[in-house]
């Protein structure tokens, strides 16, 4: 059965448009700092697994968190990070760090073929809709996620800074059941 294959949950933290753009130019396609607040707060303290490009667009680790690069290149490296070729052995090290660490989660964060390779061990997915079409080159197929179940969903009007209406929305796969005392948004 996909998801529930480890011990902590694995949580696909993203945010995508109605129209399935995620990223343009390996930056984000919008202005969101609410949503930047709200990703902050869901992966902090959690391992985050993400890909080389992902890394190499933030240009730096993201503090507070146990930063794990995949890449096919396996000579790659960058400070304060650790590399894998492997979505299994990235996740592996991912859920030990959880465990040492105490962390609710294991937050998979980017980017497009990352999420493609790891929904198959996800068990939550934290969406960020981005309300309206964007332009962009990097996209994600909101249609694998036809048959998860919405959990719970908070809707932010664009203005002060954001440049979009959007909607957080916690999406379970079918069947799953967060262990006891866990609250929502990891």
């Amino acid at each position: 059965m996909p998801g529930q294959a480890f011990e902590v949950p694995v949580v696909m933290v993203l945010a995508v448009s109605e129209n399935g753009i995620i990223g343009r130019g390996d930056a984000l396609p919008w202005d969101l700092p609410d949503d930047l607040r709200h990703f902050k707060r869901a992966t902090m303290g959690c391992p985050v697994v993400m890909g080389r490009k992902t890394f190499d667009s933030v240009g730096r680790p993201l503090p507070g968190r146990t930063n794990l690069v995949l890449t096919r290149d396996r000579g790659w490296g960058a400070a304060g990070v650790e590399s894998f070729v492997t979505v299994e052995a990235a996740l592996k090290r991912a859920e030990a760090q959880s465990v040492i660490d105490g962390s609710p989660a294991i937050c998979v964060v980017g980017g497009a073929e990352i999420y493609r390779l790891c929904l198959p061990f996800a068990d939550r997915v934290l969406l960020t809709e981005v309300h309206g079409h964007v332009t962009g080159d990097t996209h994600f197929d909101l249609a694998l996620l036809g048959d998860w179940q919405e959990v719970s969903r908070q809707r932010h009007e664009a203005g002060g800074k954001n440049s979009h209406d959007f909607s957080i929305v916690e999406l379970a796969r079918s069947g799953y059941s967060s262990p006891p005392g866990q609250q929502a948004g990891i």
